[in-house]
């Protein structure tokens, strides 16, 4: 990987089911400059969230998140990917079905896909999860952002929406409690 100096940046991307939560729960992270929500792991070009929904395009509904590794590690990004989402649960997270809520780890190098081989055997022996893990762990390709109304969603929508109010917020609330230590200096308390 890249040296680790204040003005290097690296990218992740990750699926975990709907990347409205995903989004929420990275964000908070110090040295996450930035989370995108949006598709990879697909056959179609330039796909909207619609065909994403037909469950035929291939795509994972995905967050690519720039960071800085001087501050927050590729490591530390999935220790808190294994314990934000179900990574036992194939096509699914909760109430969200469909191939596109798969588990899944798209690494951006050999580095990275490395770690995440490693990351997944450790959280497979650590007992974390009672049944197998099922993430793919797959070369990224192409990245498609996602439409604008869903960036930043949990942080524009908040209580307006149910799905915020009773899935998004305690996901939020429990990350927070769990790795308050890891919370940008604004977020902590």
């Amino acid at each position: 990987m890249e040296s680790t100096t204040n003005n290097v940046f690296e990218v992740a991307t990750f699926g975990t089911g709907c990347f409205w939560c995903t989004e929420a729960v990275f964000d908070n992270l110090d040295g996450v400059e930035a989370v995108d929500s949006g598709y990879t792991g697909g056959h179609v070009e330039n796909p909207t969230y619609d065909q994403i929904c037909t469950k035929t395009t291939g795509h994972a509904e995905v967050v690519q998140i720039t960071f800085r590794p001087n501050i927050i590690t590729y490591d530390e990004l999935l220790e808190v990917f294994w314990r934000v989402h179900d990574p036992t649960t194939l096509n699914r997270q909760g109430n969200d079905v469909g191939p596109q809520y798969r588990s899944a780890i798209f690494y951006h190098n050999e580095e990275q896909k490395k770690r995440a081989e490693a990351s997944l055997n450790e959280t497979d022996k650590s007992n974390l999860w009672a049944d197998p893990i099922v993430t793919e762990i797959t070369a990224m390709t192409i990245f498609y952002k996602a439409e604008d109304h869903h960036q930043n969603y949990f942080k524009r929508i908040g209580d307006r929406n149910p799905y915020c109010t009773y899935i998004i917020k305690p996901k939020v609330q429990k990350f927070e409690k769990e790795f308050k230590e890891k919370l940008k200096k604004e977020e902590k308390q």
